[in-house]
């Protein structure tokens, strides 16, 4: 089957079974709120994109449209082809378990007030032009209704958002504008070093092109970012979209609708086998162990297996959840097999089992060393298969967004990174610095499962080859950008979260 025919087949199937699962207004309210999810990466594409243009355009290496043409295409091709491991990081950050117990109407209030929060901040930002993280306002919004929703349901404010994961997330955005500034100030210090060729240090002259090589590198590195902001980027759009569908359709995106006959045999395998490890003496053993440094080996775990440990409470839930999963599963052979209650059932008790076995695995070491641990990979790899997905047409929807969206509105921004953040001209050394370590440093995130911001992390490179060659920055836009970073985040969050109060007493009723 061709690409196509696999988007047209999954789009028919989803838009028969939406109409089937929400009647009347409702539906009509989720295509709105897709069709707002792709317009948040419409915005997304023309705010970001300036980061991957500025360079070639300030260098005289692409004309604009030339350059932002290549950088549209690179964009929709990082989407397409680069992976989910981000994707599935933003669904994690929120409980999607709050969504799924709400009513149509809460949830539908949710998704509304997160997608607004998003715009709103974005395009003010960008009507500024202020290159303001498009990560950072995502990832607010989310956490702004996570609290909102754990307050409106009488719930402890604390379990409205996964604090693991938002810690791991928070950490990337922290670190990455430091690192960028660094790597891109020590990369122009060694390419003064090593390239003595003066014309690639100057600023490029009135009517006049860099010459080829250099113009080859920085062409290629500005569509290596658009690639990988779309890898990046592209891959938040689509954990939004997929918020989105798990939590007013539950019952058909829970798990992946397109698994075959048998695969769930293996899921209802998988989960039989991490139940028998879980309750083995070698891992109880291991569990136990209070010095995580000792250099433990499986055979040493045989002479002290006959203490027979207690289950410690963590594996005694991961256990716990993985029999739930074998339960629900047995006699299955696919989803279609499993009414609505099994489906959330299934999703629920396999990320409980994956979150155990992550805290096992972070705090307890010794337990990796085990022979039976590479089995326990293996099969939490199998069961997370059934959650960790998205559609074709989610990934194509966000792709020709994020790449129609990159063809407008890049000028506002451009001319902040070309011209407002160093005191003089950027050279050619400098914008293939800033870019190399932009296009390194998203791509590596990207497959690590970890968003950063593309804004962020070109911008402080951008500076730190100002600093780094001693022209410096104007510090009227410096603080304007520190500024925006500071504040997207609380003000993302007070928007989604007063938004959705809004909407949950006032639209929802």
């Amino acid at each position: 089957m061709s690409i196509f025919q696999s988007f047209v087949s999954e789009f028919s199937q989803a838009w028969l079974g939406a109409q089937d699962a929400v009647q009347g207004g409702h539906f009509w309210l989720l295509v709105l709120a897709l069709l707002v999810a792709c317009g948040f990466e419409f915005i997304n594409g023309f705010h970001d994109t300036a980061n991957a243009v500025a360079t070639v355009i300030y260098t005289k290496s692409l004309k604009p449209w030339t350059a932002v043409s290549l950088s549209g295409i690179c964009n929709f091709l990082g989407v397409f082809i680069g992976g989910t491991a981000v994707a599935m990081g933003i669904i994690k950050l929120l409980p999607v378990e709050l969504l799924i117990t709400n009513s149509l109407g809460v949830s539908l209030s949710m998704v509304f007030a997160l997608l607004a929060a998003a715009i709103i901040w974005n395009f003010g930002t960008w009507y500024l032009g202020l290159p303001a993280s498009s990560s950072h306002t995502m990832i607010g919004a989310i956490l702004g209704i996570g609290l909102a929703n754990a307050y409106a349901s009488g719930a402890p404010i604390a379990s409205g958002v996964n604090w693991s994961k938002a810690a791991d997330i928070g950490l990337a955005l922290l670190i990455s504008p430091a690192f960028g500034f660094a790597l891109s100030a020590g990369l122009l210090l060694l390419s003064k070093a090593l390239m003595k060729n003066p014309e690639f240090h100057q600023a490029p002259k009135e009517g006049s092109t860099p010459p080829w090589k250099v113009r080859s590198l920085l062409v290629t590195t500005s569509a290596g970012v658009s690639f990988a902001h779309g890898s990046n980027d592209g891959q938040k759009g689509i954990g939004l979209i997929m918020l989105v569908l798990i939590g007013i359709l539950p019952q058909q995106f829970a798990l992946r609708p397109s698994h075959g006959p048998g695969d769930l045999k293996v899921a209802a395998a998988a989960s039989e086998k991490l139940n028998t490890i879980l309750h083995s003496d070698e891992i109880r053993v291991a569990a136990n162990q209070p010095n995580p440094s000792l250099s433990l080996i499986a055979p040493a775990y045989a002479d002290s297996a006959h203490d027979h440990p207690a289950l410690k409470p963590d594996l005694a839930a991961a256990a716990s959840a993985a029999q739930k999963i074998r339960d629900r599963l047995d006699g299955k052979t696919s989803i279609s097999d499993l009414n609505r209650t099994d489906r959330l059932e299934v999703r629920a008790q396999i990320l409980q089992l994956d979150r155990k076995l992550g805290k096992l695995e972070e705090e307890h070491a010794p337990v990796t060393f085990l022979r039976q641990w590479k089995q326990v990979k293996e099969a939490r790899k199998e069961l997370k298969s059934l959650t960790e997905y998205a559609p074709l047409w989610v990934v194509l929807m966000v792709a020709l967004s994020l790449g129609i969206g990159t063809l407008f509105g890049w000028k506002r921004i451009v001319v902040t990174v070309g011209e407002k953040i160093g005191k003089s001209h950027l050279t050619y050394a400098q914008g293939a610095s800033a870019e190399l370590v932009a296009m390194s440093t998203i791509g590596v995130s990207a497959v690590a499962g970890l968003p950063v911001s593309t804004t962020h992390v070109l911008s402080s490179g951008i500076a730190g080859t100002m600093v780094a060659a001693k022209s410096g920055v104007q510090a009227k836009t410096v603080k304007s950008i520190l500024a925006a970073w500071i504040l997207t985040l609380p003000v993302s969050m007070g928007l989604s979260a007063g938004l959705f109060l809004f909407f949950l007493n006032f639209v929802s009723r």
